[in-house]
């Protein structure tokens, strides 16, 4: 029987080290690559072409919101398991919206990874146990107020994203210029369209956001994200 192929996305070398001591002994698993940054992620998903990834949100060049609706845009089977220490009901949802099969907390994904990958192979989702709790109460407050539960139309486009992220983390338009390969001119125009969408006007507010919503992480030193 085909072994379930995994790639790991994590930034932390320590992180990874530790879910491959958990999943190398799996007989039916088999950790086909690992990435450490979003982008590295997308690349290595169209090349190893993986059944399920285990996917960081904060990582740098392209964090996991971004590098998840990348990949299901080009590979919509490919199963993708969040794990994060963001527990935020509606910052899940933003997940689900984009196709991930499930979100994990990262201090208890080591209990709950096995069955999380395994149930994510055979088409169904997983939720850590307070994620799942969450996800259910914000979707009844939702249903009780009338709120809609979906997409908001000031989300960024995917290329706004990249530049929000890249911006964030201190970069000038000359060096996202030449991360993304297109022009200074291009840069300034999704800059400007980022600001106009958030309603946020300097590069400061730009980070706190960014790091607000888990795109980049702090530079206070706090837990592992």
């Amino acid at each position: 029987m085909p072994k379930i192929k995994v790639l790991l996305a994590d930034d932390h070398n320590i992180v990874r080290q530790g879910f491959r001591s958990l999943l190398s002994p799996q007989t039916d698993i088999e950790i086909v690559g690992e990435a450490n940054d979003g982008r590295e992620a997308v690349q290595m998903a169209e090349k190893l072409r993986p059944d399920v990834i285990v996917m960081d949100i904060v990582m740098p060049l392209m964090n996991g919101l971004e590098a998840t609706r990348q990949i299901l845009k080009q590979r919509s089977k490919t199963r993708i398991l969040i794990l994060s220490s963001y527990s935020d009901s509606e910052y899940v949802q933003r997940f689900i919206e984009l196709g991930a099969t499930g979100y994990l907390v990262k201090h208890t994904a080591a209990n709950d990874l096995l069955k999380a990958i395994r149930d994510a192979h055979a088409g169904k989702s997983y939720f850590s146990p307070a994620i799942a709790k969450a996800l259910h109460a914000y979707s009844m407050e939702a249903f009780v107020s009338g709120k809609p539960v979906k997409k908001r139309a000031n989300d960024l486009t995917p290329r706004e994203s990249e530049v929000l992220q890249l911006v964030a983390e201190g970069q000038a338009n000359k060096q996202i210029a030449s991360e993304l390969g297109i022009s200074i001119k291009t840069v300034e125009k999704h800059r400007q369209q980022v600001m106009n969408k958030l309603h946020i006007h300097d590069v400061a507010g730009l980070t706190r956001h960014a790091i607000a919503k888990g795109v980049i992480k702090s530079n206070v030193p706090t837990e592992l994200n």
